[in-house]
């Protein structure tokens, strides 16, 4: 998804290691990644392209992440915690590695409006107050983890999305042969029009993502009402009580639910494309993701 493709393993170098941190403000009157103040068209169009590319990837994650964490704890305990369980995981894990790590935490670690590893290792070296190997070291692992992460993401939520059409009424098994080209195609897609820049993708792909999160969000308060013991997944108590009936297969399924967390970290690495507070106020219409 547009949210998936790796954009500068972890957001450019800065300028010099004496970061200087930014006081963008939460709303509509903040600045532009670069310092120059915003209209209220720019805000909200920066907004809207941040809910595309910053936040595609985490809403379209937890789609194929389910699937396979109900399949293994199916395979455990079974019954009415597999699912109540699984769902409580994956609800839990978005707030804490989502909400409090990176909008709570990471983002407040900017430097000069700068995101990403690379940002991150520049201040920790005028933490120490001088160059460090290791820190260097640990900065090029994370930047190694980001491109990794921005290969192998694409592939699997774009994979999962096309075989996801094999439930279409009147496709079936019939799409198989056609799963892995397809998903290629897509992909190839996706990186020419990504080398044209962040902008581009934005300005297309916001809009599709706030009509899918909001379409998410009606389509999830309507089917609610189906079984409402759902919400009993909102009490982290099922998520632990999972864990501990299924031993070993426990850590396994949590595997699977942390990837619905993937593509988190674009909430830090894209703050020099988009800034503090376009990214805060997209998180909103994101959250239906839940």
């Amino acid at each position: 998804m547009a949210g998936d493709t790796p954009h500068d393993a972890g957001a450019s170098p800065p300028a010099s290691n004496t970061p200087k941190t930014s006081t963008n403000a939460t709303g509509p009157e903040s600045h532009a990644p670069g310092g120059q103040a915003t209209s209220h068209g720019g805000f909200w169009a920066l907004t809207l392209g941040a809910i595309g590319v910053v936040f595609g990837d985490i809403g379209t994650s937890p789609l194929y992440a389910l699937r396979e964490a109900i399949d293994h704890a199916r395979d455990g305990v079974g019954g009415d915690l597999a699912v109540v369980g699984v769902v409580s995981l994956a609800f839990w894990a978005l707030m804490v590695v989502v909400t409090f790590k990176y909008v709570f935490f990471l983002m407040r670690a900017d430097n000069k409006g700068e995101g990403g590893t690379l940002s991150l290792m520049a201040l920790a070296q005028f933490a120490v107050g001088r160059r460090s190997a290791w820190i260097f070291i640990l900065g090029v692992c994370g930047a190694a983890l980001f491109y990794g992460d921005g290969i192998i993401t694409p592939a699997i939520s774009v994979l999962s999305a096309v075989e996801g059409l094999q439930d279409a009424p009147g496709i079936g098994g019939g799409l198989d042969p056609f799963i892995v080209p397809i998903s290629a195609g897509i992909l190839i897609a996706l990186f020419l029009v990504q080398s044209r820049g962040t902008a581009g993708l934005a300005k297309f792909f916001g809009p599709i993502t706030a009509v899918w999160f909001l379409s998410l969000g009606a389509l999830g308060l309507v089917h609610i009402f189906d079984d409402i013991s759902i919400l009993r997944a909102l009490s982290p108590h099922y998520g632990v009580q999972l864990l501990l009936n299924d031993g070993f297969l426990g850590f396994v399924i949590l595997g699977s639910v942390f990837l619905a967390v993937t593509g988190a970290e674009a909430l830090y690495a894209d703050m020099g494309h988009f800034g503090k507070a376009p990214i805060a106020w997209a998180g909103w219409p994101s959250s239906c993701r839940a």
